[in-house]
């Protein structure tokens, strides 16, 4: 990157995730913040929340934030970086509205976001905007100066994102029987979502056939494929897939299923299978259970050797390359040059969302936005 003097105008950085319940207590309590507003029943309630139950009634998630949030502070301080980072969430403690009311009340009024969601989509960008407009509006009816936020931009593509699953794949191959490892299949996994909302991911000039979700998908499911073949020599198949489905039956969501793309692969005769989570930040439930325990059980089912690759989690170069972008987005607040650190054949994703850009049926205020009323 160019020349970058620090992150002025900016006097935090905002960590933005989704939350998880931390015992068996906060399953459903968590899993109705999740559904507010659909009048799902209790006892539907705790029928959806029987992954969590199966592994004490505790997401990882939130564990896994604090070691980001721990990683981030390492980093900025070994790099001279004098900025506070907080940490909110949309659906459990901490809650977006306290921390963001703990940050005005430390004096911060110019605060950049980092979500813990690389992509494009209604749920992963737009719906964290709305979030923030939210909690942003309650707290000026409580009388408190309201703080800019800014979302620094997706990170799908950053080498700081995509090398550590490089090397999660590399490891899992390795992981493999010799003799089935040069005919292992890639399958490249994300969270499902319903086509229509995938088909209006991203600015408007680019809905339509998957949108901006399934094309950064793609793009960096493509630059891993590369970097392996390249490391091994091996040019092994791949397809991107999806996995965590929740709608209803009748609304198209995308597909394959990880599990129905184990049993054609199976059926295909491939010897092997590397599942590689790029779609999540880290090992949150969608990762344990519907990769480490579903889709592990039905290969097992099929007598198909599977491993699972890593998630990005804290490694040090996520953290780094979190630095990276917000002294990007520092810069260009500054009017002053910048390259963005990007890969693949998309190029760096936009710094301010347009209008437009991943709308919901129901559209509310969305902070960090060019439409935004913050």
């Amino acid at each position: 990157m160019s020349d970058l003097r620090g992150p002025a105008p900016y006097d935090a950085l905002l960590l933005l995730s989704f939350g998880g319940p931390e015992g068996p207590d906060d399953v459903v309590p968590f899993l109705a913040n999740v559904t507010r507003g659909r009048g799902i029943p209790e006892e539907r309630l705790k029928e959806v929340g029987k992954h969590y139950f199966l592994f004490g009634g505790v997401s990882p998630i939130n564990a896994q934030n604090r070691a980001l949030l721990d990683a981030l502070r390492k980093d900025f301080a070994d790099h001279g970086l004098e900025l506070p980072v907080y940490w909110g969430n949309r659906n459990w403690a901490p809650y977006l509205t306290d921390t963001l009311r703990e940050m005005i009340t430390d004096g911060h009024r110019r605060i950049a976001v980092l979500a813990t969601s690389a992509y494009a989509s209604y749920s992963g960008c737009r719906q964290y905007r709305e979030n923030l407009a939210e909690s942003l509006s309650a707290l000026e009816v409580e009388g408190l100066p309201v703080p800019r936020v800014d979302k620094l931009r997706h990170y799908f593509n950053h080498p700081g994102f995509v090398r550590p699953m490089v090397d999660g794949v590399l490891a899992s191959l390795a992981d493999l029987p010799e003799d089935v490892r040069a005919g292992a299949h890639l399958a490249f996994t994300t969270h499902s979502i319903p086509t229509a909302a995938a088909d209006t991911s991203g600015p408007v000039e680019t809905h339509g056939d998957g949108g901006s979700y399934v094309a950064e998908h793609l793009d960096v499911a493509r630059l891993i494929t590369e970097a392996v073949r390249e490391e091994t020599g091996v040019d092994h198949p791949w397809q991107l897939v999806y996995q965590s489905r929740s709608g209803a039956p009748h609304i198209p969501w995308l597909e394959p299923d990880i599990c129905d793309h184990l049993e054609t692969l199976h059926a295909d005769g491939v010897p092997a299978v590397v599942m590689a989570p790029i779609g999540f930040v880290s090992d949150h439930m969608e990762v344990l259970y519907d990769l480490d325990t579903e889709a592990t059980a039905k290969a097992a089912e099929l007598g198909l050797p599977v491993r699972r690759s890593a998630t990005v989690g804290a490694d040090p170069r996520f953290a780094a390359a979190v630095r990276d972008l917000l002294l990007e987005r520092a810069a260009v607040e500054q009017e002053r040059p910048v390259t963005p650190c990007a890969l693949g054949s998309l190029g760096p994703s936009h710094d301010l969302c347009p209008v437009g850009c991943c709308p919901a049926r129901a559209l509310k205020p969305a902070a960090a936005g060019a439409d935004s009323p913050f």
